[in-house]
Formats: structure tokens, C-alpha cells, sequence
């Protein structure tokens, strides 16, 4: 994960940011939603990537709230380290593994995540030890994916091109990656065995659009088919933009892509 997320997918997140905060939008703002609602004051996120989220929350609870952004992958810390505060406090961002990251005890009163927590090898480990950074009596809110079955646009490209990219790996269900959540029991008995108590997870469709423009990048630079495009030569490439751009064709709409994200809304505490 390490490699990927400071090498090429790390990249692709950081070129591509504008067009995954405008496809995410929704769910951005239900978690700086979310953090209002608890009155969070010191508020953790979770694989922030480029920091849209974080900076979503910072902006939403305003003076006198702390925000921090942590995330595996340098380039997209720098790339969150770089945007405008515009007025607001600004988060502080770090380059660590959350699984694995000292974190102050009790530094923290929530916990969030918009698609930042299906990458941990070991998630009971990993979800105890941001537990630990989590006051008593404080929580967590994070989406994830549900089922690829649930989730076509975003499984459409490797069943569109898994004949041209026969090295595309296999999705293995539970493997640390999109779905690794797929199932929302095994994410509830995760945080149980974490320490977490108060579990509630709930299926969620989140409309999502971004214009038409990025659609080339984003189907061929994220993803199984991106890493797999990685090496590719010239022909294969052409070939699998064409079977992309048909695969895709019933979500354009007008000058956008559009489509509905199936998503667990997840929420726990720490015990009191």
C-alpha cells in the first residue's frame, strides 16, 4: 500500500483531485455534517488524501476546533498542505500509517473517513489503535463501499477490459482495498473487536457527478485498470480506452458523468 499510494496511485489521486472532490461532494458534506451534529471540537480524518474532506470539517466547525489529516501517502499530504485555508483554521496534515501511528490517547473526539479505511491489513488492529487516539465517550463516522454488485460504475472497467489486461488482478473479497467492506456485519464485528461499542451501520446511495472532461484520466489513471495500464504499450491502451469509453457511455449525461455510490454510513463510540 505504501508503494502504491507514493508512487503511481498517490499521483493519479493528486492530478485527479479535482475531479474526485466534485464526485465526492456529497459525502464530504455529510461527514463535516456529522462532525456539527456531535459538536466535535477535535476531529481526526482518516486517509484525508489531498485534504478536501479535512478542510470541509475545519471550514464547518469553524474557531476554536482542530482538525488533522493523516494519511500513507506524501504526495497527497502535500498536495492538502497546499490548499487555502481561506480564513478558516487550517487542519494539520501528517504523512503516517493510521494503523499503526502514536497518536496521543484520548487526542481526539471524533474520528472520519470518507474511503480512507478499507486499506488496513489488519483492521481490528488498526481501528484499536485510532481507538486509542479517540476520547472515552467520543466516536467515529466514515464511509465505505458497499458490494462491487452494488457499485456498477465503479467494477464496469474491469469487466470491460479484463480481456485486454489479462494481468489485472483478481478482486478477492475482504482483501484490504474498495471493498474490503463490502460486508457491513464483518465492519460492525470489526470495531466490536476494536473496542468500539454503539455500532450502527447503515446503507447509503450517494448521488455523484464531475464533468465530462475527466473522465479519460479518471477511468484510465485509478483503479485496477490504472495500475494495470502502468506498463502497458500504445495498443493496448488505445484499445482499452475503447472499451472504456463504451462501459461508461450509459452514465454520461449532457456534458457529465453521473452515477450513485453505494455506501455504508458507519458509526461506533469508545466506551465512557
Amino acid at each position: 500500500m505504501s508503494e502504491l499510494w507514493n508512487g503511481t496511485g498517490g499521483n493519479a489521486w493528486v492530478d485527479l483531485a479535482p475531479v474526485l472532490d466534485r464526485m465526492f461532494v456529497g459525502i464530504e458534506t455529510a461527514l463535516a455534517d456529522a462532525a456539527a451534529a456531535r459538536g466535535a471540537r477535535r476531529v481526526l480524518d482518516v486517509g484525508c488524501g489531498t485534504g478536501a474532506t479535512t478542510m470541509a470539517i475545519a471550514r464547518r466547525l469553524g474557531a476554536g476546533a482542530s482538525v488533522t489529516g493523516v494519511d500513507l501517502s506524501a504526495p497527497m499530504i502535500g498536495a492538502a498542505t497546499a490548499r487555502p485555508a481561506d480564513g478558516f483554521p487550517a487542519p494539520e496534515f501528517i504523512v503516517a500509517d493510521a494503523a499503526a501511528y502514536p497518536f496521543d490517547e484520548g487526542a481526539f473526539d471524533l474520528m472520519t473517513s470518507r474511503f480512507g479505511v478499507m486499506f488496513f491489513e489488519d483492521p481490528v488492529a488498526a481501528f484499536a489503535n485510532l481507538g486509542r487516539a479517540i476520547a472515552p465517550g467520543g466516536g467515529l463516522r466514515f464511509f465505505c463501499w458497499r458490494s462491487p454488485e452494488d457499485n456498477p460504475f465503479m467494477t464496469a472497467g474491469t469487466r470491460a477490459t479484463k480481456h485486454l489486461l489479462p494481468e489485472m488482478p483478481e478482486r478477492r473479497p475482504g482483501a484490504p482495498g474498495q471493498f474490503a467492506f463490502a460486508d457491513g456485519g464483518r465492519v460492525a464485528e470489526i470495531l466490536r473487536a476494536a473496542g468500539w461499542e454503539r455500532v450502527e451501520v447503515e446503507p447509503v446511495d450517494v448521488p455523484c457527478a464531475f464533468p465530462g472532461e475527466g473522465v479519460v484520466g479518471y477511468l484510465t489513471r485509478l483503479g485496477p485498470v490504472g495500475q494495470a495500464l502502468v506498463d502497458a504499450d500504445e495498443g493496448t491502451r488505445a484499445a482499452v480506452l475503447d472499451a472504456l469509453r463504451e462501459a461508461y457511455a450509459p452514465y454520461v449525461d449532457g456534458d457529465e458523468v453521473r452515477y450513485t455510490a453505494a455506501c455504508w454510513s458507519v458509526g461506533a463510540e469508545r466506551p465512557r
